[in-house]
């Protein structure tokens, strides 16, 4: 049985507003920025974890050849 009080709160931080210029300083080589009107964002070139390792091996073996 667990105590009432005991379990901790965890506070979030907002997120921050990225601006182009940020952006384009922050992001690295698997990265890329989407541009909207509304808004700027950084995201991973391939979303799931399985493309990601698939790329990664990729890259390994075109610098092993």
């Amino acid at each position: 049985m667990r105590a009432s009080g005991s379990d901790e709160n965890i506070l979030l931080e907002p997120p921050r507003a990225v601006t182009l210029e940020l952006a384009l300083e922050y992001i690295e080589d698997d990265e890329l920025i989407e541009v909207t009107a509304r808004r700027d964002s950084v995201r991973k070139r391939a979303l799931t974890v399985h493309e990601r390792e698939k790329m990664r091996r990729a890259v390994k073996k075109a610098a092993a050849e």
